[in-house]
This record gives structure tokens, sequence and C-alpha cells, in this order.
């Protein structure tokens, strides 16, 4: 839904109240947040209760929104803590929260009917069929995902029913949001749980070939305006306010004057923050450019050069008038110069004795703005006060707190304080044995031999532009633009008629992808099925069933129920680009890996569009687990294959089904 005013909003970080003043200062349009809880940027200094409350009153001062971070994957257990928590956000002011778990979501829509929510990026929304089914759920905005390029953030800005927002400036994921295991099955953080420990910015191989530069449109100002999107956002909620307040200052100036960035002013925003030379090539479509980008000695010390910034708030300028009659209530109204004006109503004065009010004694007091964010002179106060009366001091001063808190407040009543629980049950999967090829030459070797191995499986997904005679299901590709779109669903009809029968989806937008193409779909791990509501929610669009969340303990996956994943390399990244042509060359498909500092290897294989997968060294293997696994009551198994052969595959199913260990290293379920 394109934008019918001129301008996109300026969307801004704050990791802290010094952050949040340079974003106002430097002319943001909204700025957002983390509390102390359920934000992607854990280790950021976040917001308290009592922090976002004033943030509030401050942004609303100067006419900037507030919105917070709750962009986490949840837990059943952690649902009364986000309800309770988004309430609050609801009672302090704050004009939206950014959520990626649709169960958090379903949640927040029972308990704060009236909280706005924006779809997070880390929802992985890619097209229009995942902007809309976003915005059914209930999200009037969506932040589509970094590596779109400008065609197709135009085309889902025009299509889609929710408005649209797209990353400005800052630092880029090497792996698609919402997608990235890497930092929580090798290393115990979870990156979808705000813990991330940043493994792309670490060596491999003795380079760095997964460290990205930073994202800077500062030069495609004109285009970003002309693409019609609502918002435009900053990245940097760990940043300084240096970079705060540099970053959207500049941007401020480029889209008032709707102009591109002078060479100056990149220079400038280099300074404050780089990894080498910006990057766009993402947002025009030249993706396979080289992008790699690793922070120098040189760039932390132009950063260093930087003089400190001091930020503190800026106090508006208030009007008054105020009341002071025998007889009936005083009464004060402090007005700002934008029209918006607030009245408060104190006690009856009463005859003086000896001492009555004077106008002078009166305008001090009333000017006594200390602890707000306004300033008052006496100059500027009317008064209207009879002669020999009197008032306490408290009282005046009461009369001038009321007034000055209204003046911020939005006036919310607040939710109810009795948290329900939702009414989601366990869902219970059929027994079904699926897997996943990713490759499809082991399947096609077995389908060859006639090995029972291929028919053991209740569904054999095998990828789009992949598929073999045999299979009955599609792994759809877990990026799929509207740019290629029209291939999807043209390959999709084809494999209809060749025996297909159900769609592996990977996201919101894949639902109504593989129901327009007649097939039935089974949800994959990559839809991040963390809780009784998300797995609700994809029973409700009609998903058969879903492989649950990796990250999941078995207690865990027990309470929600679904499949697990009981063989496989699990994809810990899905890359845009192709990081096999760019460091081995594409002779190297297929057998290209990278090497961590502890020797440990990750295999890289293509994807549909040239795009990467990065899996994980070590299988995940469960079949010596079998009783872990009923104990869980865990019926639907799903195997993963990706570099393995036809031999392997038949020696894992021969091992599975005999409940007999594996000779190499593995992982367990909710293990790292």
């Amino acid at each position: 839904m394109r934008r019918k005013d001129n301008l996109p909003e300026l969307l801004s970080p704050a990791g802290d109240m010094q952050c949040l003043y340079a974003a106002v200062k430097g002319g943001a349009d909204a700025i957002y947040v983390g509390g102390k809880a359920f934000g992607a940027r854990a280790y950021a200094k976040n917001f308290s209760i009592d922090e976002l409350a004033a943030a509030a009153k401050y942004c609303h001062l100067h006419g900037v929104k507030l919105y917070v971070t709750v962009n986490t994957l949840v837990y059943d257990k952690e649902m009364e803590e986000l309800s309770d928590f988004v309430a609050e956000l609801w009672r302090v002011g704050v004009d939206a929260v950014i959520t990626a778990d649709l169960g958090a979501i379903g949640e927040i829509k029972r308990r704060v009917p009236g909280m706005p929510i924006h779809a997070s990026t880390q929802m992985s929304v890619h097209n229009t069929d995942g902007a809309d089914a976003a915005f059914m759920l209930g999200c009037e905005r969506v932040v589509v995902a970094r590596e779109l390029s400008s065609d197709n953030i135009r085309s889902v800005t025009e299509n889609s029913k929710a408005e649209i927002e797209a990353f400005l400036h800052g630092a880029l994921c090497v792996c698609h949001s919402g997608q990235c295991l890497m930092s929580s099955l090798v290393g115990g953080r979870s990156g979808n749980r705000g813990e991330c420990a940043q493994p792309c910015r670490l060596p491999y191989s003795n380079k760095y070939p997964l460290s990205l530069s930073d994202l800077s449109l500062a030069g495609r100002i004109r285009d970003l305006i002309d693409l019609g999107v609502s918002s435009l956002k900053i990245e940097g909620r760990m940043k300084s306010p240096e970079y705060v307040y540099t970053v959207t200052s500049i941007y401020r100036r480029l889209l008032d004057e709707g102009r591109n960035a002078t060479a100056s002013e990149i220079d400038e925003l280099r300074r404050v923050f780089s990894r080498g030379e910006f990057t766009e090539s993402y947002f025009t479509g030249n993706k396979f450019d080289k992008m790699t980008g690793v922070r120098s000695e040189g760039d932390k010390e132009m950063s260093r050069a930087i003089a400190p910034m001091e930020f503190s708030p800026e106090l508006k300028s208030l009007k008054a008038f105020a009341k002071i009659k025998l007889g009936e209530p005083a009464t004060l109204t402090l007005a700002l110069g934008d029209g918006r004006s607030a009245t408060a109503i104190g006690q009856i004065p009463s005859e003086a004795i000896n001492a009555p009010l004077t106008e002078c004694g009166v305008k001090e007091r009333l000017a006594k703005m200390g602890g707000t964010y306004f300033t008052l002179s006496p100059d500027d106060i009317e008064l209207a006060l009879d002669g020999g009366v009197n008032l306490p001091p408290s009282a005046i001063n009461a009369l001038r707190r009321e007034a000055a808190e209204a003046l911020l407040s939005l006036g919310r009543e607040p939710v109810s304080n009795n948290y329900e629980p939702a009414g989601y049950k366990r869902a219970y999967s059929k027994p079904m044995k699926t897997a996943l090829f990713l490759k499809a030459n082991a399947y096609k070797e077995l389908i060859k031999r006639g090995s029972p191995a291929a028919g053991s499986f209740d569904v054999a997904f095998l990828p789009i532009d992949d598929f073999a005679d045999g299979a009955n299901g599609v792994y759809l590709p877990p990026v799929i633009t509207d740019g290629e779109l029209c291939e999807v669903e043209s390959l999709l009809s084809k494999l209809k008629e060749r025996g297909a029968k159900y769609a592996l989806v990977g996201n919101i937008g894949h639902v109504a992808i593989a129901k327009r193409a007649g097939l039935v779909p089974i949800g994959d791990f990559r839809l991040n099925i963390t809780n009784r509501g998300a797995r609700e929610y994809y029973k409700t669009v009609g998903v058969l069933d879903a492989v649950l969340s990796p990250e999941l303990t078995l207690p865990m996956a027990r309470d929600i129920g679904g499949a697990e994943i009981v063989y496989g390399r699990i994809p810990l990244m899905l890359t845009e680009r192709c990081f096999i042509k760019e460091n081995f060359g594409c002779e190297r498909c297929g057998t290209a890996f990278l090497t961590d500092r502890t020797g440990a290897k990750f295999p890289l294989i293509k994807e549909f569009g040239h795009r990467n997968l990065l899996l994980n060294s070590i299988p995940t293997y469960m079949g010596d687990r079998k009783k872990e696994l009923e104990s869980a009551s865990i019926k639907h198994t799903h195997f993963i294959f990706s570099t393995e052969t036809a031999d392997e595959v038949e020696r894992v199913i021969k091992a599975y089904d005999r409940s007999a260990a594996l000779s190499t290293e593995v992982r367990r379920i909710g293990k790292r």
C-alpha cells in the first residue's frame, strides 16, 4: 500500500536515553528501542518500563513515535510475562511493537487489541504473499527482508495490503533474518532469542568470507522516495549516540531535500562507523558484487576521532493561563506552540489571613518546571488572581505537576490486569516419516537401485528445480521474491502433474503459494515454531503438520506437538549471495566447505536462485534415542539429507530402523 504523502518515515535506533535524545535532535520521525526482555538485542543497554514511559513522553512531546522490539521467539512458559509486558507498553504510551513470533502476535492481539503491531524482518517476509499473510494476522506494517532489490520492494509496496518498511542504513546479517541457527546450534547463544554471538564476523578458512560491509542507501534517496515505502529504518541499537545523531541528521537532510548524498556526506557516514566501503548491492540487484567487509583499525581510528557528544532533553517552551478565584477551584492551562494544551483543576483558595498571594509569587512558583521536559517563563503566564486569597504552595505545585503530566500523557486506559491463558492445546501429529533431500542425486540413485530406503518415507521432499519421479513432495525455496514467483508457480504446476502432493513450506508467505498450486502444506523447521500459539496458527491456515524449531528441547516439543528432525546436517545459514562461486569457484559446487578456528568443516551447498546454505559441521541424530522421542510423543520424524551419498542414506536409514548408533560424531535435540 503506497504512501499517500511525499516522504517515508525516518526510523532511528536507540539503545539508551542518550541515543534517544540524539535521534530526536537528529530529526527522526520515529524511534525503535528494546525493553529488558523479548528484544533481539539482549546485550544492548535497553530500557526499563520507567525509562520507556519517560521515552514515550519525550518522543510524543517532539512529535516522534516510539516503537518497542518484542521480536524474539517466545516459549509457552513466557507468554504471561510477554502479555504483561506489552500491557505495560500500552499503558505508558508506546506507539507500536515490532514482533516476529506468531504465537506472540496472537497473544498481543488478545490481551492488548489496540496495540499496533509491526512484523519484524525476523518473520522472513520476502514477497507480497508474506506481507499479506502478516497483515491478515494483525500486522499493520511489515519490515521486508534486507536482501530485496528495489524492484521487489516496489512490487510488495504496490501490491500488499500492509504498510512496508525497508532498511536504509547499518549492519547487514549475512544470513536472511530469522533463518540463522549458527550462533544457537554451534555456540549455544540463540540469535532468534536475542543472544547472537555474531559467528559471521569470525574467520573461516583463514579469511572473513561471511562478514558483510554495512548497508548505506544514501546514494539512492530519490529511488527510495519513489518506491512509496512507509518507513526507512536505520540499524544500530547497540551503536553510540554520536552514530545515532550523525546518521539520523544526514538522512533527515537528504529526505527533506529530496536528493542523494554527496561524497562528503557519505564520507561522514563512513567515519562514524563502517566496515570498509558501504554496499548497496542487494538494493540494486547486483548481489554477486563483492560485499565482504571487516572493521579495520583504520575504521576504528576514524570513529574514535569523532568528538564525544552530550545529548540532553530539549525543553519545550510553554505558555500558561492560571485562574485563582475565591470560591472556585484553581485551574492551570499549559499550552505548546503547536496547539496542544492540558488543563489541571486544583483546590479552592481560601481567604488570606495575613499573607495573600501575589501575582509575582504565583508566577514564580508556576514557572518552576524543573524535572519536566518543559520551560516556562513568568512573562508567558497569564494570571487571573483575586486579591486577598491564599493557596498553599503545595497546592500550586500540585496544580503545576498535574498540568505538565496531562500535557505529556496519551490518556490511555490500562488493559485488564487479569491474564487468561490462551486455550491452545497440544497439536497431535499422525505417525509419519518425512525426508528432505536438499540435493536429489542420492534420491535418484536410490530409485535407480530400487532401494527400500527410497520407499521408507511417507513423503520425500525434493527441491523444486531438482525433482525426480517417485518423490511426492516439493521443497519450496526458503526465499521466493515477487520477481521469482512466476517461475516457481510454473514449476509447481509441472511437478503436480508429475506426482507431487505435498509442499514443504518455510515461511508465512509460502502457505498461499502451496495452496494455489493445489499442494498440501507441511511446515519446515524454518517456520520457527516455539510455542502452541504459532503451531495453532499454521494449523488453522491448513498446514498439515510442522517440523518444530531445532532450538527446542524435547519436553518443549512434547508440549507443543509436531515433528522433529531426527537426522541431518541442519542448515545454519541461508545466504542471498553465492559464497561457493566467490570463494571457491563454480567447479567446487557440491564440495565446498568453510573451516572455523577449531577445524570444524561446514559444507556449503547451492540453493534456488544461486543462494547458498551453510550446513552444520555434524548431523543431528536420534535413532539410538527413540525412547526419548517416544516420551516426548514425537510421532512425525523428519530426516534431512544434503551431502550424503546414496550408500550413506541407506546406512542412516538402516541404523535408525535398528535403533543403532552412528559411528560419527552427532548432535542431539536440544543440545549444541
